[in-house]
């Protein structure tokens, strides 16, 4: 079907920012459109049904849906080994902790050198503000990958459509199953995909709120539109298998059913130029009603033209991430997953499973034949433990007329090929009794362990590396979207800001190691880099423990490493050495002035037993004082006092003199009124109020008191 419209629209920068170019074409060009559209979509459609057959029934074995029986006999056994279960959920717990690690899930690589840290400062911020994104104002996003990464290894294909959503003013991530995205059949690459479609279903609210928006064509008056939504058959055949696994059924339509749309994006001719442009067109599927119409890329800088003026090429934004859990051998578009690789080996295990019960059940309640003549009553005979029935014939005659149905016990063959099946199966999903955790055995040496355990990760090493690949790509499509839409005044989680997405795309990648499978692996890598940085020199050692710290997963690892930075550096040796060459000569003139001050003290405390013996001497002169040679005794009693007065004076002051050195020395000056001073005072005090105390005519025989005796006695 060629598709030719009678009104054209002009490519210019209003057209390529218009919400909805629906206003632009004529109805009868909006009518063809919208049946190009329907017979493009269910060409494809009906082009990957096998396919369609093939992953419904993988995924009813990983789902461990039971089929209805009736051979051999209704109420046969009717099991659903979990082969594809057991692959799926041993990628999934392996797969996604690696790839999700935490806060920090986007890198921006820096390449080159960068002596003033700027390309690694911008890379910091690029980084913390793209896993803001996913982690913090995309809530979903998480959700969505952990369904993603079940779906995809089942399926073999799945994909992520990273999007501007208008209304919400931010990146949106969506799951969508491959279910509903259908691909053209010539398609090699979702990149260069001509058409393809994807299923949205959408509510009456949904749709009010796109129409008076204004990004959606008025519809709510078409008779389509009033008359509800309702599924189709496609439609009904797409959901039926997705409805018996989950136990569901279809309900009758009402108010509430919604309405299936397709958003397909393809190539159109809307200029009538030669060069059909990527545009997304938004229709009903039972209708067939276009309800949007926008091109596929957001700037001029997109078109690529020729000395001519004429367009060359187009630069499409592409919204699809494919996450390829294994590549198809023959080149398809389509991944292989756990459904179409293990599935055939899951339903021939199962087949074997149920004929070893029937047999089991055969042998256990085995029927067989009666004559006639045996003379017993008709009817079943049932036995209960220790109960023996009596009938009307002799033993001999009982025996010859009952011949039991030959049977035989379960085939010792058929369970050895069901162990081999089982075994090949474990080996193409890689899910050995190691690999799940279990013990291989008492008498296995660690290093063959391990050994078993690496060989065992290969396939999941390649599968890992593709899913990283994978989101890679996709969180290169959030970066150019934040290259387009990012407000240049508003400030940005992360200090980001509108210039620091104008750099290479391709140096983003998700903050996993591709080449680590475990957190074992992780901890081993990141330890042996940590006892290398510290035992040779030439690494970074901040790098190296921050890279150790996250290693770990450490939460806020930030607010116990602080970096070189804000730590004080090592002092250096031979400084230590001779600051503990001074700090002992300080000790040793600290200890001398100490014992320099004892000493003072101690000859003040001789200098006041003296005084109090010289007071008692005095006393005594004075009472027994009388003629000339009394008086001259006292005179020269009175000179020795002031010179011990004076002496008394000196040893004070040079006392306290050394305890205000030693003090000032340690930065430990303290009021007046405390500690030595206070002590010094009181010992000056204790010698003046002696001497006072020792004369009650006055200072001169108290002066005298205090040196008499001495100089008598000396």
């Amino acid at each position: 079907m060629i598709l030719e419209l009678s009104k054209h629209i002009t490519l210019d920068l209003k057209s390529i920012r218009s919400p909805n170019l629906v206003d632009q074409l004529d109805e009868n060009d909006l009518e063809n459109l919208g049946a190009w559209c329907w017979t493009g979509y269910d060409a494809d459609v009906a082009s990957r049904a096998n396919w369609f057959r093939r992953n419904e029934a993988g995924m009813d074995l990983a789902m461990q849906l039971v089929k209805d029986k009736s051979f051999p006999w209704p109420g046969c056994a009717n099991v659903a080994f979990p082969l594809v279960t057991i692959a799926t959920l041993q990628f999934h717990s392996r797969a996604y902790p690696e790839l999700v690690p935490g806060k920090d899930l986007v890198q921006y690589e820096v390449w080159g050198e960068d002596p003033e840290g700027k390309e690694a400062a911008r890379a910091g911020r690029i980084g913390a503000h793209m896993s803001h994104q996913c982690l913090k104002e995309d809530e979903p996003w998480q959700d969505n990958h952990d369904k993603l990464m079940i779906n995809y290894s089942v399926v073999g294909s799945a994909f992520i459509k990273s999007r501007r959503s208008t209304a919400e003013n931010k990146n949106v991530s969506d799951f969508v199953p491959a279910r509903y995205l259908v691909m053209d059949y010539w398609a090699k690459s979702v990149e260069t995909c001509s058409r393809k479609t994807h299923l949205i279903p959408l509510s009456r609210n949904d749709i009010v709120e796109r129409v008076r928006k204004g990004i959606w064509k008025d519809i709510t008056k078409e008779a389509w539109y009033e008359a509800g939504g309702d599924a189709d058959q496609k439609q009904q055949e797409r959901e039926a298998g997705k409805d018996k696994r989950a136990g569901l059924e279809m309900p009758p339509p009402d108010d509430l059913t919604p309405f299936w749309f397709g958003e397909q994006h393809t190539y159109v001719d809307l200029d009538n130029d030669g060069y059909a442009e990527p545009v997304i067109i938004t229709f009903e599927l039972n209708s067939k009603c276009v309800v949007r119409v926008v091109y596929r890329f957001d700037r001029e800088e997109d078109i690529i033209r020729n000395n001519d003026n004429e367009i060359v090429k187009i630069q499409p934004e592409e919204q699809f991430t494919r996450y390829e859990f294994i590549p198809s051998p023959d080149g398809g578009i389509y991944g292989l997953g756990w459904g179409l690789l293990v599935g055939p080996l899951n339903e021939s295990v199962s087949t074997l499973v149920n004929q070893l019960l029937d047999s089991g059940t055969v042998n256990n309640t085995a029927g067989g034949f009666l004559a006639r003549n045996a003379k017993l009553r008709g009817g079943k005979y049932t036995f209960s433990p220790f109960e023996w029935l009596t009938v009307d014939v002799s033993g001999g005659t009982l025996k010859e007329n009952m011949v039991p149905l030959p049977v035989r016990e379960p085939s010792d063959v058929l369970f050895k090929l069901l162990v081999l099946l089982i075994d090949y199966s474990n080996r193409i999903c890689a899910s050995t009794e190691m690999l799940a955790g279990e013990n291989p055995g008492q008498n296995t040496p660690a290093q063959t362990s391990a050994a078993m355990v690496e060989q065992g990760m290969k396939i999941f090493a390649s599968i890992f590396t593709r899913a990283w690949r994978c989101m890679k790509d996709e969180f290169k499509k959030i970066y150019l979207l934040n290259a387009v839409h990012t407000d240049p005044g508003k400030p940005l989680p992360g200090f980001a800001s509108l210039e620091d997405y104008k750099g290479d795309p391709s140096r983003i990648s998700p903050s996993a190691d591709p080449t680590v499978l475990s957190e074992t692996q992780r901890l081993l890598k990141a330890t042996a880099l940590r006892q290398a940085a510290y035992t040779a020199p030439g690494y970074d050692i901040e790098a190296v423990e921050t890279y150790y710290l996250k290693a770990l997963r450490v939460p806020n690892w930030q607010t116990f490493y602080k970096g070189k930075d804000k730590v004080p550096p090592l002092p250096n040796f031979k400084m230590e050495v001779e600051k503990l060459k001074l700090q002992g000569i300080q000790m040793k003139l600290k200890q001398q002035r100490m014992e320099f001050a004892f000493g003072l003290l101690e000859e003040k405390r001789l200098n006041d037993a003296h005084i109090l013996q010289l007071e008692a001497q005095a006393a005594k002169l004075v009472e027994e004082a009388g003629g000339i040679q009394s008086g001259q005794r006292l005179e020269a009693f009175k000179g020795v006092i002031e010179i011990m007065k004076g002496r008394q004076e000196l040893v004070g002051k040079q006392f306290d003199l050394v305890m205000q050195q030693m003090k000032a020395q340690e930065g430990e000056e303290k009021p007046d009124g405390e500690d030595q001073q206070g002590g010094v005072r009181k010992l000056a005090g204790t010698s003046g109020h002696a001497g006072s105390a020792a004369s009650p005519a006055g200072g001169a025989h108290a002066g005298n008191g205090v040196m008499g005796g001495g100089a008598v006695h000396a």
